[in-house]
């Protein structure tokens, strides 16, 4: 378990790392509702006023503009303010050490519901919950747990978890049927579940393939059954991505899964000019990065979506502690479309992975991972 601090952060840094505007929709007076305890109205659309209501969020140390993990998860803070008409503030952790401090400042704030960016907040959204039971927080990519590891459950905490391994088996037997060199590879930011799911996922999807065709691709960079493989130790070095990068396009690799945030970027960095292909998680990295006409898919973590959703529940009442479960059944994740190499992906491939899909929502199929939750 990762230890932060959860002392109360410095009045200066909640003011800088928050933002507790709302701002009035097109057809109000255009006068700005500023934070939650102001009493003033905020207009949106349809006329919904929550702004009594603070949904709050804090970011894993990428910030809220990489790109991938934290971007994805803060569009559904935003949609719920457009939406819901609530208040909302937030706070970029630069480290680790600042996890406590911002979460404490949130709680300060009279954030109604305090939302963690990440498995590495584990413990200091758990230790705030413990302290604050007043309040609900969420926690996206993490249950909670006691100091045995063993899971546990709190009356003020909602576990969003994401099954990835479904929709990374099909990118994986995506790489495999597209690969020109019978070698793809895969890699995480850090050695957690919430990382390493994907990583099972897609190995699965390789062996499929391989299976189904008598072929003999190569996965590097993973090795599911020991659970061990490379990792940058990192979620915001570019340098690491770009050195696996290049390591993995020397041993031949043509298609590369990072699963690591904006560490991804430097794979791509390194991936420009070769004959190498990306295949991008959480966000759809077409459409998020620079790097679109590099990449094949993307593995989808529809964390928006579920972020608004539990947000709702609060400002309905409705606030529980069960789970919220992504599925390819539920869409909380899937494959994204194939942008500028759909003319290049084989009918037959995109009907055998339609084929997985269906199996997979059906029950029919089930991708087993030990991460999953």
């Amino acid at each position: 378990m990762v230890l932060a601090a959860c002392g109360e952060a410095p009045d200066e840094e909640a003011e800088t790392t928050s933002d507790t505007e709302t701002t009035a929709d097109a057809g109000a007076d255009g006068e700005d509702a500023t934070g939650g305890d102001t009493g003033e109205e905020t207009a949106v659309a349809g006329g919904e006023d929550n702004s009594d209501f603070k949904a709050c969020m804090v970011s894993d140390a990428g910030g809220f503009d990489d790109q991938s993990f934290n971007q994805g998860a803060y569009s559904g803070l935003l949609a719920a303010e457009e939406s819901l008409g609530i208040t909302k503030a937030e706070a970029e952790s630069n480290s680790d050490a600042e996890f406590g401090p911002n979460i404490d400042a949130m709680v300060q704030q009279g954030c109604n519901y305090v939302i963690g960016v990440g498995f590495l907040l584990e413990d200091a959204i758990q230790a705030a919950a413990e302290a604050n039971p007043d309040t609900n927080f969420g926690l996206l990519d993490s249950g909670f747990q006691d100091a045995d590891f063993a899971p546990v459950e709190l009356e003020n905490g909602k576990p969003i978890l994401f099954n990835t391994s479904e929709a990374a088996f099909l990118a994986g037997y995506l790489a495999a049927g597209m690969t020109e060199t019978d070698k793809v590879a895969t890699y995480g930011g850090l050695p957690i579940p919430s990382v390493q799911i994907f990583m099972d996922g897609f190995s699965d999807g390789v062996d499929a393939y391989n299976e189904d065709n008598g072929s003999a691709v190569e996965l590097l960079g993973w090795d599911k059954e020991a659970q061990n493989g490379s990792f940058a130790n990192t979620f915001d070095d570019q340098s690491q991505g770009a050195s696996l990068g290049e390591q993995f396009i020397s041993q031949g690799a043509d298609i590369i899964m990072p699963v690591a945030g904006p560490v991804g970027l430097g794979t791509a960095s390194v991936a420009e000019g070769t004959d190498t292909k990306l295949i991008w998680v959480d966000s759809d990295g077409f459409l998020t990065t620079e790097y679109g006409d590099l990449i094949l898919t993307s593995v989808l973590k529809d964390m928006g979506p579920a972020v608004e959703a539990t947000i709702k529940e609060g400002v309905d009442g409705a606030f529980t502690n069960e789970p919220y479960v992504g599925t390819l059944e539920n869409e909380g994740v899937s494959l994204a479309p194939f942008h500028d190499f759909d003319a290049e992906v084989p009918q037959e491939l995109k009907d055998k992975i339609a084929e997985y899909q269906e199996q997979i929502v059906s029950g029919e199929l089930v991708v087993e991972s030990p991460n999953a939750p």
